[in-house]
């Protein structure tokens, strides 16, 4: 899985997570925004990592965003 922060993206600060589908994750609130042929499993992996490293995270939106 690849997580991604788009430095010309929109609110709420989300992440970006691609692998066998997508996915957006909102940092904040940690839940899925949206979810493309991610399988389940994937999509819980993935917020398990977002929320582990959710200060990283957020850390690094605002340093795009403000």
């Amino acid at each position: 899985m690849r997580f991604v922060i788009y430095t010309a993206d929109h609110e709420p600060p989300h992440v970006h997570v691609v692998g066998d589908g997508e996915a957006r994750i909102d940092i904040l609130d940690l839940k899925v925004i949206t979810q493309g042929g991610m399988s389940d499993g994937d999509v819980r992996h993935a917020m398990d990592v977002v929320a582990a490293n959710r200060q990283l995270f957020l850390d690094t939106w605002r340093q795009y965003h403000g």
